[in-house]
């Protein structure tokens, strides 16, 4: 179900930033709750695009977890590393969660945009907050669960929780699902009811943009 218009997203869809070196076509910003599905809607639409789109791997200082691979899901990194890396201003964003640092940096967004690939953020609330202080004139797209209980459904069928894991990432959706009420801050809200309807829903609201994706690659 959609919940808010798409004020306008697809007339400014591959403008290039102005400044600060980051050139290119404007990125995609996608939030939501652990949970809502935004990865699984992530991943559908670089499969089917996967010439135009490309997926901005974020920094963390946890652990990998089973299967996870340096690089492809995140670049694994010291807390230490990555705390001189902010200071020296290389992220775009940052926040902290459980213990744990994660954030965007600036190499990453670039070297998506030097494709000329839109580049997607998954990022938190604190992380979309801080993109839209930049100039990288992000589109900004929140994921939400139907329902809290919902939610809870799908991280207990992970069983990558601890009860009290469970209990931060439920308080944080509980905040993240009214915040992404708020004027201004998303350009899309989508609930992810049924994964099908999401996704089209998704491609619908970006349909604009892929098509003046592929015309700018066919020119390229």
């Amino acid at each position: 179900m959609l919940r808010r218009p798409l004020a306008g997203l697809a007339a400014a869809a591959l403008g290039r930033a102005p400044s600060d070196g980051m050139s290119g076509p404007r990125p995609i910003v996608l939030s939501g709750p652990s949970g809502a599905g935004k990865s699984t809607l992530l991943k559908m639409l670089l499969r089917e695009h996967s010439g135009l789109f490309g997926f901005s791997v974020s920094h963390t200082t946890r652990t990998p977890r089973p299967g996870e691979e340096n690089g492809r899901e995140y670049h694994f990194v010291t807390r230490e590393a990555m705390q001189r890396d902010i200071a020296a201003g290389d992220f775009i964003e940052h926040a902290e969660f459980s213990g744990n640092l994660y954030g965007t940096s600036k190499a990453a967004v670039q070297a998506v945009q030097a494709l000329n690939r839109i580049c997607v953020l998954d990022v938190d609330l604190q992380g979309v907050r801080s993109i839209k202080k930049t100039d990288l004139r992000p589109i900004c797209i929140s994921v939400q669960p139907p329902s809290l209980d919902v939610l809870e459904q799908r991280l207990r069928q992970r069983d990558t929780e601890t009860e009290e894991s469970l209990a931060k990432r439920l308080a944080a959706a509980r905040a993240d699902m009214e915040s992404s009420r708020e004027p201004g801050l998303f350009d899309l809200v989508i609930i992810n009811d049924r994964l099908d309807e999401a996704y089209r829903l998704l491609k619908e609201a970006l349909s604009e943009e892929i098509k003046k994706a592929q015309e700018t690659n066919l020119l390229s």
